[in-house]
């Protein structure tokens, strides 16, 4: 467990000041979203009072319900995919991909990668991370983490899922390091250096030191981008890099840099606004824009059912958070005290959670997570994307990790539910080894055999539907229930 004391007032005011300023960047922005010209704003184009609706705000009021209602005990990708199914209505683009694949049973982060080749790279993902930041201030791996479930359900493991372990780390620092390279820098190493989010990244780093104008490193993201096409997270998060490098520090200056880059510029300037907010605090924020936008948060994603329970202002979202945040850190080995003084070390808080995202963007693309919730989790791998035809052969391939405290090894039985005439090569009985650590890879063994991992085959026949389930059911003496393992095969 590490202990850490934070300043109540300070936490709680940079909280505040993200919402403000993504509320700011969100009603400057929203206007001008899909517009693909460089833009000259200024400021308001809205009524005075009256923030425009903006999805980038509002799943993350849906995401917070979420772990009200579940708990943090339990809170894991399924359950964010169950209230993504029940509390946002549109479908746009990735939206409407995820749910498609949720809908038939393919669980984060298949639910995002599967058919999903034109929009897992776009933009959905990275615009909803300030809550993990706001819910674990200070502690970057443990924002990645939340991150990561988050953006798995729609991106599966494509750029938009990079882009979202950016953010999020680079949010979760902001609580606690003003200066913005910095920041940007340590972020960066969050996420491989291959990838097209940190080439984006690193592209504006190298202009703005040889001191090329904004404009014509603006061109430089959309020209080294173009075979992504329009809406993807690497150029615009190059935007947001943009405000944030070229503002040097001054609010209005980042954000309208930022969304005069054009594109997605209610999420460009949102999150410009949200890092600027938590950076600076409401101080930070231009007084005639903060009493401009106030303090009033509008919806558009959420399910007429459910809004009666969300947050109606940014300061009624602050105050919810601030009353989950020390359980949520608590349940990651975090005990928080709140007073009027802060004894935050960030070189301890980055061990916390550490390697998690490396091990994450390690796996196979298309696999999923299931958990049991009596410390017993499963990562089912697939050799390629969930589809089989008749008389195919398809395998597959389960890592357990078990953190239980009751016994060094459980003996499960397993049996195996298949549509009629399928067959499966899959043993029948189990051991699996606890495992004191997360994130590793060793492997234990009982009697000389792997104990960790089971890989087996299962062969369909011409019985083939649209959608054909398979279920695993492990028993143990422990067990009141079976675990469940579902695996959905594609027609």
């Amino acid at each position: 467990m590490l202990n850490v004391n934070f300043d109540l007032k300070t936490i709680k005011d940079k909280i505040l000041a993200c919402w403000i300023g993504k509320n700011i960047g969100g009603t400057i922005g929203g206007p001008y979203e899909w517009v693909k010209d460089f833009l000259d704003v200024k400021g308001f184009s809205s009524k005075k009072g009256e923030p425009l609706p903006n999805d980038d705000l509002d799943l993350q009021l849906a995401w917070l319900m979420a772990l009200e209602r579940n708990g943090v005990k339990t809170f894991d990708a399924n359950l964010l995919a169950t209230a993504w199914l029940n509390y946002i209505v549109p479908s746009w683009a990735e939206y409407g991909v995820g749910k498609k694949n949720l809908k038939m049973g393919l669980l984060p982060p298949l639910s995002g990668e599967f058919e999903n080749d034109k929009w897992k790279h776009s933009n959905g993902a990275w615009i909803r991370s300030e809550l993990w930041a706001c819910l674990v201030p200070g502690f970057p791996n443990l924002a990645v983490k939340y991150a990561i479930m988050d953006a798995s359900i729609d991106h599966g493991m494509g750029e938009g899922l990079y882009a979202e372990i950016y953010t999020a780390a680079l949010e979760s620092m902001a609580f606690f390091e003003t200066n913005i390279r910095k920041i940007i820098e340590k972020a960066l190493t969050f996420i491989p250096e291959s990838t097209r989010m940190a080439q984006c990244i690193n592209l504006v780093l190298r202009e703005y030191d040889k001191k090329t104008p904004y404009r014509e490193v603006r061109n430089m993201l959309i020209e080294s981008t173009k075979d992504l096409g329009w809406f993807q997270a690497p150029a615009n998060v190059g935007f947001v890099t943009i405000g944030l490098m070229y503002g040097e520090g001054d609010f209005k200056k980042s954000m309208l840099y930022a969304v005069n880059c054009g594109d997605d510029t209610d999420c460009t300037g949102g999150t410009v606004g949200a890092i600027m907010g938590i950076i600076g605090g409401t101080k930070g924020i231009p007084a005639d824009w903060y009493e401009y936008i106030g303090d009033r948060i509008m919806q558009i994603c959420i399910n007429n059912h459910y809004r009666r329970e969300i947050p109606k202002t940014c300061t009624e979202f602050t105050e919810r958070i601030l009353k989950i945040q020390p359980e949520l850190l608590r349940e990651n080995d975090v005990i928080v005290t709140y007073s009027d003084t802060s004894d935050y070390n960030a070189e301890e808080a980055v061990k916390i959670c550490d390697g998690y995202a490396e091990n994450y963007c390690n796996r196979s693309r298309f696999s999923f997570d299931i958990c049991d919730y009596r410390n017993l989790k499963a990562t089912v791998e697939y050799e390629k994307a969930p589809v089989i035809k008749s008389g195919e052969d398809f395998n597959v391939n389960i890592k357990f990790d078990y953190f239980g405290t009751d016994a060094e090894v459980l003996q499960c039985e397993i049996k195996t539910i298949l549509p009629e005439g399928w067959t499966t090569d899959c043993r029948k009985n189990f051991y699996v080894v606890r495992d004191c650590d997360l994130y590793t890879t060793k492997e234990q063994n009982i009697s000389g055999e792997k104990q960790r991992e089971l890989s087996f085959t299962i062969t369909a026949n011409d019985n083939i539907q649209p959608q054909n389930k398979v279920y695993l059911l492990l028993t143990e003496e422990r067990f009141t229930v079976p675990f469940v393992i579902p695996i959905m095969l594609i027609g």
